[in-house]
């Protein structure tokens, strides 16, 4: 992060602005609509400028810029042509401890000027930190039409009811929890649709029914954070890490989808490697049980998708018995992801008519046991989740029950991530191909004639995003 953002009340305080280019205009007004006492040097204004220096607030002086001029100010800009006199002042201003940006010139600025999209009081900053200005602008009007007006008289009827309601609540988290209810309420997208005043009413009820109804347990979700790469979660998935009280998450949950949770929720780490379980599953069932008896909102993140090979199923089962309220939110499963990332259709017309998903997890014995027979069919795809280190029992077996070993495999190491490798082999040579790259888990692997296609569809290059760029993927 390059500049710290922050929003600075300038009502009735005095801000210097110097020069007459065409860019004033902007800055001027948005200083003026913030209620600021304005000093405007410029030696000549252009009539389409004139204007603004009779708004009340604003004083226009034809005087050249002088040291004095810097006194009392809170904030300096600059839109002059003058280079030597926007680098002047931006170093005389910097040297008194005064903000100042000068126009088209980030090396001179202590701060930068955001697009902005002002629904007020609701008001949204875009900044590319002096890099493109021209993307902070397409960003603000995507968000323009993203946020239309209403927002701005729905901000101002919530805080008039946020501090009119602000004594019935003397526990802040029952009143967190009330105000996180009412944005997850059909009330908001009532009041947004032109029914102001049956949300209104809508609202007040809710208060009511809050006051009357007895203490509650907290709710588990279940969420699928898929398989690694941020951008495949889903809006709900967003919506419910964004509002939760606690996180708890897996080894191979991105930490980039972890930032989106507020910065007060409690994060626990139960994240597992194979062979060495850093918390037992029924801790963890406990842990997701107390903490919503405490009334906690609860996020249960886990990589790809709870219901496949993630035991979601058993730790329902017990939110269940302990009467818990839960949901569950899917997510992009390994599979569907890793596939896809490396080029891979698990389903082809001329190729697979059928796709099964397998564990290749070990047995305590060290030993895999499944129907390996129903594995060998003709036109199928196998997928395998866990499988690295009983490939070499996988590529025995599928021989060993008729399988071509020449069939084509595929093992995708940290698939969907930037660090995304995929080695491809033959079934018989997998496992030497394995030891030799030394790839390390979570790897998926692929085996079926699809793997073919990869060289002919492959679309994503890790190798194109710079280093600094990739952001960690594993939890430590």
């Amino acid at each position: 992060m390059d500049f710290f953002p922050l929003f600075l009340d300038l009502k009735g305080q005095s801000v210097l602005l110097v020069g007459g280019m065409d860019s004033a205009r902007g800055k001027l007004e948005l200083l003026h609509k913030a209620g600021a006492k304005i000093l405007w040097l410029s030696p000549k204004l252009s009539p389409e400028l004139e204007p603004l220096a009779l708004l009340p607030g604003v004083t226009h002086s034809l005087d050249p810029f002088e040291p004095d001029h810097l006194l009392g100010m809170k904030l300096v800009l600059v839109c002059a042509d003058d280079l030597e006199l926007a680098a002047r002042i931006s170093r005389l201003a910097q040297d008194r401890g005064l903000p100042v940006n000068v126009v088209d010139r980030p090396q001179w600025c202590s701060f930068i000027m955001p697009s902005i999209i002002d629904r007020s009081p609701l008001v949204m900053a875009v900044s590319s930190s002096g890099n493109c200005p021209r993307l902070s602008r397409l960003v603000r009007a995507k968000l323009e039409t993203l946020f239309p007006q209403s927002y701005s008289r729905l901000a101002l009827m919530m805080g008039a009811f946020r501090e009119s309601s602000k004594d019935q609540f003397l526990d802040p988290e029952a009143r967190r929890r009330f105000w996180d209810r009412i944005f997850a309420s059909p009330i908001i997208e009532m009041f947004l649709s032109g029914q102001e005043q049956m949300a209104q009413k809508a609202l007040e009820q809710e208060l009511v029914t809050q006051q009357s109804a007895p203490p509650r347990y907290g709710q588990v979700a279940l969420v699928g954070a898929g398989p690694g790469d941020p951008d495949l979660l889903t809006l709900r998935a967003l919506r419910l890490i964004q509002t939760a009280d606690v996180v708890v998450y897996d080894r191979l949950v991105s930490p980039v989808v972890l930032e989106y949770a507020r910065r007060e929720a409690q994060r626990i780490y139960v994240g597992k490697k194979s062979s060495e379980h850093t918390v037992p599953q029924d801790q963890i069932n406990q842990t997701l049980i107390n903490l919503a008896k405490e009334g906690k909102q609860v996020v249960r993140l886990k990589g790809g998708d709870p219901f496949i090979f993630g035991r979601g199923g058993e730790e329902i089962e017990l939110l269940v018995e302990a009467g818990i309220d839960f949901l569950v939110v899917p997510g992009v499963t390994a599979a569907s992801g890793c596939g896809t990332y490396a080029g891979i259709p698990l389903t082809h017309r001329d190729f697979a008519q059928s796709v099964c998903f397998i564990t290749g997890h070990l047995r305590e014995d060290g030993t895999l046991e499944m129907q390996w027979q129903h594995l060998v069919q003709k036109n199928q795809t196998l997928v395998f989740y866990m499988g690295l280190a009983s490939l070499p029992q996988i590529s025995d077996q599928l021989i060993a029950h008729g399988m071509d070993p020449k069939t084509p495999v595929a093992l995708i190491e940290r698939g969907t991530t930037y660090n995304q490798r995929v080695y491809t082999s033959t079934l018989d040579r997998s496992p030497e191909l394995a030891q030799k790259e030394a790839i390390t888990p979570p790897t998926l692997i692929i085996i079926g004639a699809v793997v073919g296609l990869r060289e002919k569809l492959k679309w994503f290059d890790p190798a194109q995003f710079d280093e600094p760029a990739r952001p960690p993927f594993l939890q430590p």
